[in-house]
């Protein structure tokens, strides 16, 4: 008579009211039509925009809402099996009981084993982990995602509903605010729901998903980066000709006397920030980031031939850098020409100045060890080095306080899950365990 998740039959049975019919489009409707007014989209332009699979998800999402729903002539799936339970297996039958009565939550995944089952770790009521079996979702979702679903008990174990949505951070953040103000929560009150709560709330988790989802099909973002100062990176290439008659020697005579130009050679400096360990103030986006001697690298000095060759990824790094030269060494030197170029640029750079293969390319498993080694090396650099997400503070600094201690979590959680999510390769395996460890928050990693 069907599988557990075979609708047909219930469907049918609706389909046969017309009230029933009329009551469950009221209900899908509820869970879309905010953000498609919003938006000033329809439906047909929902499934052009996020495409066929997800209209699917969508209308499960307020399907299910809707078996949970009571009328005034009672529930459909309480008067669906009292009037054609009997044609259903005895599987299905509690699988439909069981989803009437299970509320819509957030989840964080963590131990997942692909194709077999996940721990979900409701982030919205007082419920523990909870393992579920599927197969499906276990092939795609990783580490510290979050998703909203139905978690259903069955028999001897639980499952989740076949309406899952994966939350970005950005949906995360609107969901939270969504639930404060329909529940006149105030900021510093606990975000912790009654089942009763999650079921009535079921609509603002699909609005949230949606709102993000459609904003960000229609407006793609491009990613942004920072440097440890919080500026936008947009690199600037300097270069400085010698005056006539001037020497390298010279020049480098001058440079030596730098404070924060550190020599590495006759003719190479690095700029390293005047206080170790310290950044300026938080910038959003990805931070771009190089230490060297627990010092921020802010930049690279270089003398070649006749000119001198100064690199810095920021419009203020570059102002400063050559108030440093001009005060140093600018009678030796003519102004500067300088090339400015966005990350996208130097990617492109870079990828044209690339050799094709060469006959002695590095083995793979010795690149992915090379790889393994640079990933630990920045990641231990850092651990002393300021982050945005965590206030500007480093995360040996952030862990000394409770709020520290939370941010610290976050952002690890963040790393792990943005490593996983590239597939296969040294980046997707990296383990993050030993910075969970170095930290003291191995116990935080469930």
């Amino acid at each position: 008579m069907g599988e557990r998740n075979d609708i047909s039959g219930l469907l049918s049975f609706i389909g046969r009211e017309t009230i029933w019919g009329d009551r469950m489009q009221d209900v899908v409707a509820e869970h879309l039509m905010p953000a498609l007014e919003e938006f000033e989209i329809d439906q047909d332009d929902l499934c052009e925009l996020l495409g066929e699979q997800w209209t699917g998800v969508l209308w499960g999402c307020g399907f299910e809402d809707f078996l949970g729903q009571r009328y005034e002539e009672g529930n459909i799936v309480d008067l669906y099996l009292k009037r054609r339970g009997w044609k259903e297996t005895a599987l299905n039958r509690a699988y439909f009981a069981a989803l009437r009565d299970a509320p819509v939550s957030l989840y964080e995944v963590s131990e997942v084993q692909p194709g077999t089952s996940m721990v979900l770790h409701d982030l919205l009521s007082e419920a523990g982990p909870v393992t579920v079996r599927e197969k499906s979702a276990t092939r795609t979702l990783k580490q510290w995602d979050r998703i909203a679903v139905r978690v259903v008990p069955e028999r001897d174990h639980h499952v989740i509903s076949g309406a899952l949505l994966p939350f970005r951070a950005e949906a995360v953040n609107l969901l939270f605010a969504g639930l404060r103000d329909a529940l006149k929560l105030k900021k510093r009150d606990a975000l912790r729901l009654t089942r009763d709560q999650l079921l009535g709330c079921a609509p603002i988790f699909t609005s949230a998903w949606l709102f993000i989802e459609i904003d960000c099909a229609l407006t793609p973002a491009e990613p942004q980066f920072t440097n440890s100062d919080g500026d936008d990176v947009l690199f600037h290439d300097l270069r400085y000709p010698l005056a006539s008659g001037v020497t390298q020697k010279a020049v480098a005579e001058q440079l030596d006397r730098v404070k924060g130009f550190l020599p590495e050679g006759p003719k190479f400096w690095n700029w390293l920030a005047a206080r170790k360990g310290r950044g300026g103030k938080a910038g959003d986006g990805i931070m771009l980031d190089t230490q060297m001697e627990g010092a921020t690298v802010l930049g690279s000095v270089e003398l070649k031939g006749k000119t001198l060759f100064v690199t810095v990824n920021s419009a203020e790094r570059a102002a400063k850098v050559q108030t440093l030269i001009g005060a140093a060494a600018g009678d030796l030197l003519r102004s500067p020409l300088t090339t400015i170029r966005t990350v996208d640029q130097l990617r492109a750079d870079q990828r044209s100045e690339r050799p094709g293969k060469a006959a002695d390319e590095i083995p793979p498993e010795i690149a992915r060890q090379l790889m393994r080694d640079h990933l630990d090396k920045h990641y231990r650099e850092t651990l002393d080095a300021p982050i945005p997400a965590l206030g500007g503070k480093s995360p040996r600094q952030a862990v000394r306080t409770a709020a520290g201690r939370d941010k610290a979590i976050d952002w690890l959680k963040m790393l792990e899950n943005r490593s996983a999510g590239h597939g296969e390769g040294p980046i997707a395996e990296y383990d993050f365990g030993w910075m969970w460890s170095e930290l003291g928050l191995e116990g935080h990693r469930k």
